[in-house]
């Protein structure tokens, strides 16, 4: 399965943080305080957690932990809770990166889910835009994320 929308929107979104003067992508602590590195990745492929003490890594090596992420975690989270996104490709993007902002935990009891698996897509973006918000306020770059998503639902 094709991952480079998702790719695409997770590298926009997120944005590639603490690039050094040497080009190097350094460990940084994330809005959530949480260890990160590269885009927005809290865990290495081997599944090591990203420490604040760890190595920089190359602007290549976080691109490939993306993909790693979004194929080995991300996809087929989605793809249990929302089997019916298989056949859709623009549509499995979208929520692919929807899950690696919000998580897949938060995809198995939501509204969201059930919207996506009856097929009722203009729900679906009512629910994507109800995932806003961030310290109890509406965030301006997660509305674009949102509205980014949502236009692949049509």
């Amino acid at each position: 399965m094709n991952l480079d929308i998702a790719a695409e929107l997770c590298k926009k979104f997120e944005g590639l943080a603490k690039v050094g003067a040497n080009g190097m992508v350094y460990p940084y602590i994330c809005p959530a305080g949480i260890a990160t590195i590269g885009w927005g990745s809290t865990y290495y492929a081997d599944g090591r957690k990203v420490q604040m003490t760890d190595e920089p890594i190359t602007k290549d090596q976080a691109d490939k932990l993306l993909m790693i992420e979004l194929h080995h975690t991300y996809l087929p989270g989605v793809l249990r809770n929302c089997p019916i996104l298989a056949t859709d490709e623009r549509k499995l993007n979208s929520l692919v990166d929807w899950a690696y902002n919000c998580g897949v935990g938060r995809l198995q009891t939501s509204t969201l889910k059930r919207k996506i698996n009856a097929g009722d897509w203009e729900g679906a973006k009512e629910q994507l835009m109800l995932w806003t918000r961030g310290g109890g306020k509406v965030l301006p770059g997660l509305l674009k994320r949102r509205k980014a998503e949502c236009a692949l639902l049509d």
